[in-house]
């Protein structure tokens, strides 16, 4: 995990990316190496050995750290996580606005905001990071890889919470745009309502029977005959709100490869990015008390090829 939410981790931010850490289970182990060797099956002996030689394997105190240290629940470890042939995402955030308090940007489809998994040094936060030299940049808000648009980070601390608490109360307006098929048994605008829980895989969600714990306004920005262009506004905030109320109205979004069904991982064609948007964001500032109002320079457009394909959208 990474140690960004930290005020002084041992090691430094470097080349974008802050030390991950881990704090020690309870387990017994003869030393450091044995524990990194069985908690990190995929990493080899060998690269925890090169990692220490070059002095990038510390305690929370900085102390370097050899094979054969001792470890014992509770201590925490410093390290940089490295991925090797790590996929190049070939789009580019554009920046939107910066200030004392605040970097907004324009994300591109397919790049993730912050480190995990297969990404790392593509990833929007390491690459603002490196960019802006901004060593304190953190997300205030979440937008899955697959959706482009505008995305809010705080680089103040003392100023942070501020901002994020604007989220937690939803006073933050956030307008979308998706492409998805024309529904012409309904009549807009609509609000769409529902209970949203886990699904079987952890990678989606439910709706399922009870209170209900989201809500979207749906409306039609424009019509293409069998895809219409929609204007969503989440009401709340939940993992994958939008695709699933789609999916529910009876349009799924265009090529959303997890609703309705999960599809195979698409790896590196990057030729059918989700058809979703974060168009824009409105709120009264915090602290000068203005109307603030950021919006995407991108735009959604009906594929050429769309009329042959819409039996199979997803």
């Amino acid at each position: 995990m990474s140690a960004a939410h930290l005020h002084h981790p041992p090691l430094p931010v470097r080349d974008g990316i802050a030390p991950s850490y881990i704090w020690l289970p309870e387990g017994q182990w003869i030393n450091l190496i044995s524990f990194l060797t069985s908690y990190f099956p995929d990493v080899g002996e060998s690269v925890w050995l090169e990692r220490m030689k070059k002095g990038e394997v510390v305690d929370q105190a900085g102390r370097l750290l050899s094979q054969d240290s001792a470890v014992k629940r509770g201590m925490c470890i410093f390290y940089y996580r490295e991925i090797e042939c790590e996929t190049a995402i070939p789009f580019n955030a554009e920046i939107l606005h910066r200030d004392e308090h605040l970097l907004v940007v324009d994300k591109p489809h397919f790049l993730p905001v912050t480190p995990g998994g297969r990404f790392l040094r593509e990833t929007l936060l390491v690459r603002l990071k490196k960019q802006t030299g901004l060593q304190h940049l953190t997300p205030i808000h979440r937008l899955d890889r697959e959706t482009a648009g505008v995305m809010l980070f705080s680089h103040n601390a003392a100023t942070r919470g501020l901002y994020q608490t604007l989220f937690q109360q939803r006073v933050i307006k956030k307008i979308y745009h998706a492409l998805a098929p024309t529904l012409p048994d309904r009549t807009f605008p609509l609000v769409h309502r529902s209970r949203m829980e886990e699904g079987g895989s952890f990678l989606v969600m439910q709706e399922s029977e009870g209170e209900p714990n989201s809500e979207t306004l749906v409306e039609v920005q424009a019509n293409f005959g069998d895809l219409s262009l929609y204007r969503l506004t989440p009401l709340t905030g939940k993992k994958h709100q939008l695709r699933l109320h789609m999916t529910s109205l009876g349009a799924a979004i265009l090529n959303d490869s997890f609703y309705p069904d999960v599809l195979p991982c698409k790896g590196d064609d990057f030729s059918a990015p989700l058809q979703l948007l974060a168009k824009s964001i409105s709120f009264i500032d915090p602290i000068s008390g203005d109307a603030r109002h950021f919006s995407s320079q991108q735009e959604l457009k009906r594929p050429d090829n769309a009329h042959r394909s819409v039996g199979g959208i997803r």
